[in-house]
């Protein structure tokens, strides 16, 4: 950070010295921020997500903006399913979830899973505690509390499985069923659950409890379960396409529904203009001689398989126009040739 007595003399040698963010020039009793070789006001040098200023100075860089540590991992940090917190370096990616890799662990006995692991159930297991598992659920499943054995419905708590009938509701104390829904450590009925109005991810049906949020599709979901419908690889807050209520990349959006403008290679998502099998957005679709925009009521004309505006096509030789509409009746040329698709 630069005072204005550092630089005074900068600003004497060039009195056009501008903020990089407002674009307005410093008086000379302000603050002026150096980052970078980039000048900023005090009261511009700010997150471009929470609009705060940076604590000790410290920011983070994406994309040419600037952002604080606390939504720079919001926004871009992975998110541990182990110990609940944002992941700097290493990522393992398991069970459809991130991991540190000291928090990867076994579920049984709690041993680092460097060598290699078992999924049990949509859980990690080492290959011992996974047959241990097996042979357990071989057997007859018991109540952790009675040790009694479960032979209809069951609740599973923190872990381990008990009868419904050993707990009551946090809130109006009713005994509870399989369908007990736990929150925050306590153990609710659905009815006393919906109040809470706690949010549902939409992909596995589980409440989002103290976890990141998506709201996409008019639903909400977990960050690591709003994913392509059609690869089924998370977003993780990268640009989403959707289609008849479903989500998806750009590639797959691309392959299933989409059209690749002819000029910028960029998926289409609003107008698409066709002219002899290639595809334009509404910004590219022009003149091949002029360049000059053209729109779904623009006249124009198959120029070697390009399109030509009615400006440049009067200006060609007069064997050309006349082979041209030889061709085909310009009407009927226009019409065959030609479409626009208006995206619904």
């Amino acid at each position: 950070m630069n005072t204005m007595s550092d630089l005074g003399n900068a600003l004497q040698d060039d009195p056009l010295l501008r903020c990089t963010f407002c674009r307005k020039s410093f008086n000379c009793n302000q603050q002026i921020i150096n980052a970078k070789g980039q000048t900023f006001h005090s009261h511009c040098f700010v997150c471009a997500q929470c609009f705060q200023p940076f604590d000790d100075g410290v920011y983070y860089e994406f994309e040419n903006r600037k952002y604080c540590e606390n939504d720079f991992q919001l926004l871009f940090a992975p998110f541990c399913r182990g110990c609940k917190l944002f992941i700097k370096g290493r990522v393992i990616k398991a069970i459809n979830f991130n991991w540190h890799p000291e928090c990867f662990r076994c579920h049984s006995c709690n041993v680092l899973l460097d060598t290699g692991f078992v999924k049990n159930a949509q859980r990690p297991f080492c290959r011992e505690c996974n047959l241990k598992e097996k042979i357990k659920n071989q057997n007859q499943i018991k109540c952790h509390k009675c040790s009694t054995p479960i032979e209809n419905d069951m609740i599973r708590y923190k872990g381990e499985t008990y009868h419904p009938y050993h707990f009551n509701c946090k809130l109006c104390d009713q005994e509870l069923n399989c369908n007990a829904r736990e929150v925050r450590g306590d153990l609710y009925c659905p009815k006393c659950h919906d109040k809470l109005d706690i949010p549902i991810c939409s992909a596995c049906h589980t409440p989002i409890d103290q976890e990141r949020i998506v709201y996409a599709l008019g639903k909400t979901w977990h960050v690591e379960h709003f994913a392509c419908a059609k690869c089924e690889i998370p977003f993780n807050g990268s640009k989403h396409f959707e289609k008849r209520g479903l989500a998806y990349c750009e590639a797959h959006y691309s392959q299933l529904f989409g059209n690749l403008c002819f000029v910028c290679n960029s998926t289409i998502t609003g107008d698409v203009f066709s002219f002899m099998n290639k595809s334009w957005c509404d910004k590219h679709f022009s003149c091949y001689l002029c360049d000059g925009m053209m729109n779904q009521k623009t006249k124009f004309y198959d120029f070697d398989s390009k399109p030509v505006c009615k400006h440049c096509f009067d200006k060609l030789p007069s064997k050309i126009r006349s082979a041209i509409l030889k061709a085909s009746d310009t009407k009927e040329q226009s019409k065959s040739i030609f479409s626009w698709i208006k995206d619904k």
